[in-house]
């Protein structure tokens, strides 16, 4: 049983360090399967995240010498669903979490792209010791 759970824990780090495989991958399955180009490219997105936050956070800590990059990361997407919050509530009188959630998951997304670019770059420049 231990061994299954170093082959989940292995494939999940090689698909954080480069999680375009995973982007394209779950893209051509759900085309595949008949989903619209955009909804496939929404889930690829949604899916993509989970890997994109694992890489960042180990990106961060390697970085800052901390254990605080997850936590960080965390810390932003609450903050932003807090903003997310509030916005609806002015704007509507009340809030719908699954809205903010998938907003802020898909936000999210977007921002940890480009910072897994630019760490990923650094890293290239700037080996961490």
């Amino acid at each position: 049983m231990q061994a299954v759970g170093e082959v989940i824990a292995y494939l999940y780090k090689f698909l954080a360090v480069l999680p375009f495989i995973p982007f394209a991958l779950v893209y051509w399955i759900a085309v595949r399967r008949g989903r619209e180009k955009q909804a496939a490219v929404r889930l690829a997105m949604d899916i993509t995240n989970l890997f994109l936050v694992g890489i960042v956070a180990s990106r961060l800590n390697d970085r800052m010498d901390s254990g605080f990059g997850l936590y960080l990361i965390l810390l932003f997407m609450l903050i932003c669903a807090g903003l997310i919050g509030g916005a609806q509530n002015r704007k509507r009188g009340k809030i719908d979490p699954f809205k903010i959630f998938r907003a802020v998951w898909r936000l999210s997304f977007f921002a940890l792209a480009v910072l897994y670019v630019l760490l990923m770059s650094l890293e290239l420049v700037l080996p961490s010791a």
